[in-house]
């Protein structure tokens, strides 16, 4: 209660200086830093959410190229507490990547967030941390967007969109340089071939030696190299045609991983010490192909995409330094998707968006198993088939019986089914025997997910919105389970309301938002270990409610600073969860969701225009994440915990130096914690970290 109020008192007073302002628009000009444009003209570039931000019903945040520089985001992990309500802890690897939005997430399988990048779906959330590079903008529509957007979207979506070529030729390089032996650079050229045929070429490497030593060898546990490359083309074939392809490629190599054991009594992590090399090696490959027709009265998109994800992950998975149990992981997913998506392009008070969707996934595990306590070694295969096929339709109706008011209406079927081949083989004193090897009975599931919405043009200026959605997100097959009883996890889905406001004050030089939600879950898929406690499975939970709010605000005040400030607030419980007849976590708070996550950024651009130096830009981000829970026992906590970013940047022409610190007070927190084997794990956050950047632009 103290925070929500500390934030209330900070905002009120922050609005309250805009009345002494001089009438300025808002936005800036990324290249001279001067404001140009009105705030509120921002347009939600999902291609199925064409809409202003003030317009559209429900919650979303969009980050600019500027503002994804100046926040530091270099991965999707960097988007947590800036975001409202949005965690993505950063432990582990690339490999584990679970978002959560408004309590809704996922720490395995599938997740609970959809992630759109240039268009293309990613399914798989160990494709989720990739290096941001010539990235647009980011958008985030919080809440369910089962109605468009379909399976595992129950919390949200997050759209990535890459910069596109121009008409006119670019060459853009990026160095930069920090403590902990981070270096990273970056080279991208726009260009055309023809009037009609446009093409970019963009390349990036980064490298870190690591934040944390292993004890047991010296070494650093958690270094990283990663390089990425991306080739977008775009054909104007004529007035109404275009064709775009865009290819990208990651590939990265990780140590890992920076887990200690965590002591009880006395209360903090005992330094890394384990004895077996441990790490994860990554290939991604997507390719988006993507046709596009406007006519006077229908725009028709037609995006088709492949997925290539192999990745190998070796664990030491007692993190000791004894030999206990070692673990080497190799999958290999590909996926294939196509979607249709047919628009209204007239103007007048209806309009609609219908679609196709259909999918093919195949995913490819072998799980390699050394115990050898048991002197033992385990020999799993795993071939997992998942298709699915999709339709939807949504009709937007403005001024329905007054001016001003819209009803959003939109529903969508989706049927899947998915197939698990198991073949376990088990080593013992020379001998091999083979446990299993089955062909289990495919899963299918069908799912109607509606969606109704009503918003109200206020004024020019201020608009208000309510909304009821339901979400889901698919069962399966566990890759891990030792109980037949553990084999498949169910389905769950949600309903959530919202209601919400959107405003432009003080001469449209303030834009805030407000949204209370309210969500109701059932059949959650809850992480839990295995019996044995050497790997991990989903179950579903039995009813569980999350419910809170969220307000942000940006905002130009005197002497030009400019304003970002959100806070999300999120009470996630479970109602029914019985385990057994001795875990019973009825009331007790979901793990990993923050209760708290707020964001203030203050920037200020001086403008010189001296011989040597165009312009200082400056940003100071403050972060704050907390109460959150890493078990569902509700026994370890994590304290809210703030962290303080800085960044100043000195311009002349097209060259930029900037100067940059991360966590710069040094902020101590967990950045996760689990518990295994009879042990408690932590792995803590990253320290203060320092460094230059130079970007040059011909």
């Amino acid at each position: 209660m103290k925070r929500i109020l500390l934030i209330t008192s900070i905002l009120f007073v922050l609005l309250s200086l805009e009345l002494n302002a001089q009438q300025m628009h808002f936005i800036l000009n990324d290249s001279t830093g001067i404001p140009e444009i009105i705030l509120d003209e921002i347009t939600i570039r999902a291609p199925k959410d064409r809409l202003e931000l003030k317009e559209l019903p429900g919650a979303a945040t969009v980050l600019t190229n500027r503002a994804i520089q100046e926040s530091g985001i270099e991965s999707v992990k960097d988007l947590s507490s800036i975001t409202p309500n949005l965690f993505m802890p950063d432990y582990g690897s690339k490999l584990t990547s679970p978002v959560y939005i408004r309590g809704i997430g996922s720490r395995i399988n599938a997740p609970s967030v959809g992630l759109y990048v240039d268009q293309v779906p990613y399914f798989e959330k160990s494709a989720f941390d990739f290096d941001f590079f010539d990235v647009e903008r980011i958008e985030i529509l919080r809440g369910p967007q089962g109605s468009l957007y379909g399976r595992n979207t129950m919390g949200g979506i997050i759209n990535v969109i890459t910069k596109s070529p121009g008409s006119n030729p670019e060459t853009n390089f990026n160095l930069s340089a920090a403590t902990y032996g981070e270096y990273s650079a970056a080279l991208s050229h726009y260009d055309k071939i023809s009037d009609q045929l446009h093409y970019s070429l963009s390349l990036n490497y980064r490298h870190t030696d690591g934040f944390f030593t292993n004890t047991f060898n010296g070494e650093q546990v958690d270094y990283m190299d990663a390089i990425g490359f991306r080739n977008r083309l775009n054909w104007k074939i004529n007035e109404k045609w275009q064709l775009s392809n865009v290819l990208s490629l990651e590939y990265s190599k990780q140590g890992g991983y920076p887990y200690a054991i965590y002591n009880d009594s006395l209360q903090k992590a005992e330094q890394i010490n384990y004895n077996q090399p441990s790490g994860y090696d990554r290939n991604l490959l997507t390719n988006g192909l993507i046709l596009n027709y406007k006519g006077p009265s229908i725009e028709m998109i037609s995006t088709t995409s492949y997925q290539l994800l192999a990745d190998d992950q070796e664990i030491d998975q007692d993190f000791t330094p004894d030999s206990l149990y070692m673990v080497v992981q190799k999958q290999a997913q590909h996926m294939l998707s196509q979607e249709f998506v047919f628009k209204s392009s007239y103007t007048g008070n209806y309009q609609w968006v219908a679609g196709i969707f259909g999918f093919a996934q195949l995913l490819d595990k072998t799980v390699d198993v050394d115990a050898w306590a048991q002197k033992a070694r385990m020999l799993k295969d795993y071939e997992e088939m998942n298709s699915g096929f999709a339709v939807f339709h949504q009709s937007r109706l403005d001024n329905l019986l007054f001016p001003g008011l819209s009803l959003t209406a939109g529903i969508r079927l989706d049927l899947e089914r998915s197939s698990l081949y198991y073949h376990y083989d088990m080593e013992r004193a020379g001998q091999t025997v083979n446990l299993a090897d089955t062909t289990y009975p495919a899963l299918t599931y069908s799912e109607i997910s509606p969606k109704l919405a009503l918003s109200y043009e206020v004024n020019s200026s201020t608009s208000v919105y309510a909304l009821a959605a339901k979400g889901f997100k698919t069962g399966g097959f566990n890759s891990t389970f030792e109980r037949p009883e553990d084999l498949t996890f169910q389905p769950e889905q949600s309903w959530n309301y919202e209601v919400g406001l959107k405003t432009s004050l003080f001469d449209q030089r303030t834009f805030a938002e407000l949204s209370l939600f309210y969500i109701d879950w059932t059949n959650q898929q809850i992480y839990q270990t295995v019996p044995s406690g050497r790997g991990s499975m989903l179950k579903n939970a039995g009813h569980s409610l999350s419910k809170g709010f969220e307000v942000a605000v940006k905002s130009l005040l005197p002497a030009k600073f400019e304003l970002f400030a959100s806070y999300g607030y999120t009470h996630a419980a479970f109602l029914s969860h019985i385990v057994d007849s001795t875990k019973n976590y009825n009331g007790n708070y979901l793990p990993y969701v923050p209760r708290h996550t707020m964001a203030i950024q203050l920037n200020k651009s001086i403008v010189l225009n001296k011989p040597l130096l165009d312009r200082i830009r400056i940003s100071a981000l403050w972060k704050s994440t907390g109460e959150l829970f890493w078990n569902e026992q509700n026994s370890f906590e994590q304290k809210p915990y703030d962290i303080v970013d800085l960044r100043v940047s000195f311009t002349k022409n097209k060259l930029e130096i900037g100067l940059f610190g991360k966590n710069i007070f040094g902020a101590e927190y967990t950045s996760f914690y689990f518990e295994a084997l009879g042990n408690q794990y932590m792995q803590t956050g990253k320290p203060a970290q320092y460094g230059i950047n130079l970007k040059v632009s011909l």
